[in-house]
């Protein structure tokens, strides 16, 4: 349970070190993204008021760095791993254990336990922003999400401290909806946040045109614009989805759907458009915003002038792919927990 002070720690002590002994517990430290934005220390009064803005406007609760912590602690849970959270004094009494660190780099500031150490994911865009991480013995191994950041962060890092995680999707809380009754064509899930001005008129708008002017019908869904219980709604009246983003690390609203057997037609332009990417690298950056994903799941496009042949090609199909199973296959809790497992003990 988190609470405004950090994490509530409940696990009697005699049984954390007994599973530390047996090598069967995860020590985990985690820290959301928080940062000042209109004044120093602003940060701490969001923490008060966001909660009831976000009741107020009905958006998305959680950030990427909370949904992947919570999808890690299930799955290792799930697998019969004691997991303990920011739980200082269990790494201190046994110093040569490794811990899992994980969120937003301010976690790193001041980082005094002396545990080897197992790096994200999340905490860097891009290996540039710490060049120097591995100058610290502590830290040992860093995990990616994604096959694209995989490649970056191996680039710099180096192939032996780099390892490839995903967080699983839970396929009973997205159960397969292919067979409830439809009312909408394409769900259009828009997650375009950057350059919003040109992106929508020459992106999105002719999408919505050409899926029209076919005679379907498509409601559009914003990233950060709904709740858990609108989007579970949206995918069950949806035959398909058309996911219009520029880049993700994971991507778990298209997995989400994925999993709820809506094949899903995709926007992959092939490069990283995260304005900062300047600040990293001369020239542009490969990356995906399906970067898991296949032909059995369903299609892409790299731009708006070739959509409308991949969605001439999509929609007769839609009734034969099959992303639930992909899921299955390639994303599960059980996969998820494994990985982290594997690399977190290598590290000591």
């Amino acid at each position: 349970m988190q609470t405004g002070a950090g994490w509530m720690l409940g696990t009697d002590k005699r049984e954390t070190d007994a599973a530390i002994a047996a090598r069967k517990a995860i020590l985990l430290f985690f820290k959301d993204y928080e940062s000042d934005k209109f004044f120093k220390y602003d940060r701490y009064l969001k923490r008060i008021v966001r909660p009831l803005y976000n009741r107020l406007h009905g958006r998305a609760k959680t950030t990427g760095f909370m949904v992947s912590f919570q999808m890690l602690r299930r799955a290792l849970e799930d697998a019969g791993w004691t997991v303990r959270v920011n739980d200082h004094a269990a790494a201190r009494r046994h110093p040569g254990y490794p811990v899992g660190l994980l969120g937003y780099p301010q976690l790193l500031e001041g980082w005094s336990l002396p545990n080897p150490a197992l790096l994200g994911p999340s905490l860097f865009d891009h290996p540039s922003a710490a060049p120097d991480l591995f100058a610290d013995p502590r830290f040992r191994k860093y995990l990616t999400l994604g096959p694209w950041m995989q490649d970056m962060f191996a680039e710099a890092y180096g192939e032996d401290r780099c390892r490839a995680w995903f967080a699983g999707i839970d396929t009973e809380a997205w159960p397969d909806m292919s067979a409830q009754p439809k009312s909408v064509d394409l769900l259009v899930y828009d997650k375009i946040r950057w350059n919003r001005d040109t992106l929508v008129p020459a992106l999105l708008d002719p999408i919505l045109e050409q899926i029209r002017a076919r005679g379907l019908t498509a409601e559009v869904i914003r990233y950060k614009f709904y709740d858990h219980a609108s989007y579970t709604a949206a995918l069950a009246r949806s035959r398909a989805m058309v996911f219009v983003c520029e880049n993700e690390t994971q991507g778990l609203a298209y997995q989400e759907a994925m999993s709820a057997n809506l094949p899903v037609l995709a926007w992959d332009n092939g490069f990283w458009l995260d304005p900062q990417w300047r600040k990293f690298s001369e020239t542009m950056i490969p990356a995906s915003s399906v970067p898991f994903f296949a032909p059995e799941c369903g299609e892409r496009f790299q731009g708006i002038g070739e959509f409308g042949a991949a969605l001439d090609r999509f929609v007769p199909m839609i009734p034969h792919y099959t992303p639930r199973a992909y899921v299955q296959r390639e994303l599960s809790f059980a996969a998820s927990a494994q990985r982290y497992a594997e690399a977190y003990l290598s590290c000591g």
